[in-house]
């Protein structure tokens, strides 16, 4: 099908791999904690955005030379770090982030929401070195390169792993729900989370090739 070899076992595998947790797994339980569900389920569809790119980059090639140039991948490794870092003290010291209540503010908020999640995804080399390292693997050589097989796989993946982002939005919003009355409660929510993404920052700018 598409120049794809063994598409069943390539869905097995990236819903196991989805189900792993990772970055974007504790980027969107932070964002569902700190600021419900909707947030969650736009950070979810950010970095589904950004695994599309992904995808694209990897069809073109264009990943290639992220994995081949330890420049390229550094700026584009530190780039994103310092965006995590970014979103983190945005999230510790911006108190009217507190003052959520459902789904009206978050759709004022929307857009940063979402591009905040669609950045951290794709200023992540590790995601890019991921999609030519595994989508490859399950393509007839004759099709190697074609972009019709790259895509099938990548959305398939990226699609997976969105609807299980979805869920764990609607899950750990529930946190959300419960302490969003507790001023002081939220207070203390929203400095985790900032904190937490901070460290996933911090662990990116040390992340290497390998």
């Amino acid at each position: 099908m598409f120049g794809i070899n063994h598409y069943e076992t390539f869905l097995f595998a990236g819903i196991l791999l989805n189900l792993t947790p990772g970055n974007d797994t504790i980027y969107i339980l932070s964002r569902s904690i700190a600021h419900g569900r909707n947030a969650g389920i736009l950070s979810a569809l950010g970095i589904g955005s950004g695994s599309i790119v992904h995808t694209t980059a990897a069809a073109l090639g264009l990943s290639i030379i992220i994995s081949k140039s330890i420049l390229v991948f550094s700026i584009i490794k530190y780039l994103g770090a310092i965006y995590l870092v970014y979103i983190g003290i945005r999230m510790i010291a911006d108190k009217s982030r507190l003052q959520f209540k459902g789904i009206n503010a978050v759709q004022k908020k929307s857009l940063t929401i979402y591009r905040d999640a669609a950045l951290t995804n794709i200023l992540n080399p590790k995601v890019a070195m991921f999609f030519i390292a595994f989508l490859p693997q399950f393509i007839e050589p004759s099709y190697k390169s074609s972009l019709i097989p790259f895509m099938t796989l990548g959305l398939t993946f990226t699609l997976t792993g969105t609807i299980w982002c979805i869920l764990l939005a609607f899950f750990s919003s529930q946190i959300f729900l419960r302490l969003r009355n507790s001023k002081k409660l939220s207070s203390y929510l929203n400095k985790t989370c900032g904190s937490i993404l901070i460290v996933l920052g911090i662990k990116l700018a040390f992340i290497d090739r390998k």
